[in-house]
């Protein structure tokens, strides 16, 4: 998949902070959607393997097709490295317009660390992004939301929920706008 990049985490933190941090910083607020994949199959020989049940990719179409309509203009993806990620990941585009390189990194799996993907986020929204995409796992979505907005408990994710937190180029604190699921969107148009 050459459209896809894995890239050193630290080091990309660690020359953003170096770099376009400093000086001629852009600093807007950015939308940071935390997508988790979709539902899995449990059974696989290991767990970075598990591939997306059919319920997994209508879920995950259903959620694009849903966030395509709130006109968002997604300018960067970070994807974990896992199947069922990368899965979610390929219906996403089939449904809306994203960016064709896409950063694969390891600190998106299910125990990755939380607070550096904070960091770089951070560096992303002090260079100017307005929006990023972010499938990744339980715990990690929830414990996103929680690292980005302080005072947050981390929610919940059912398969193919997404939250949107918006992140400050200047502020470490960030504010958690919404979350909408598969079963949110069915409960929405039984009203």
């Amino acid at each position: 998949m050459p459209d896809r990049q894995a890239i050193p985490l630290k080091s990309a933190v660690l020359f953003g902070v170096l770099t376009g941090a400093s000086g001629q910083q852009k600093r807007c607020n950015m939308q940071v959607f935390i997508m988790r994949h979709g539902d899995a199959a449990l059974d696989a020989a290991s767990d970075s393997v598990r591939p997306l049940t059919v319920c997994g990719c209508d879920e995950s179409r259903q959620m694009a097709t849903w966030l395509k309509g709130q006109k968002v203009d997604i300018e960067r993806v970070l994807v974990s490295p896992f199947l069922r990620a990368e899965q979610t990941l390929d219906v996403v585009k089939e449904a809306m317009s994203l960016p064709v390189k896409t950063e694969v990194l390891p600190e998106l799996t299910p125990c990755g660390d939380v607070g550096l993907v904070s960091d770089y986020l951070h560096v992303l929204a002090r260079e100017g992004v307005n929006a990023v995409m972010v499938i990744s796992h339980l715990p990690l979505v929830g414990y996103l939301v929680a690292e980005l907005c302080p005072g947050e408990t981390p929610p919940m994710f059912s398969t193919s929920a997404i939250a949107c937190v918006t992140v400050e180029g200047d502020n470490d604190k960030g504010v958690f706008n919404w979350q909408m699921s598969p079963c949110n969107l069915k409960m929405a148009k039984a009203i």
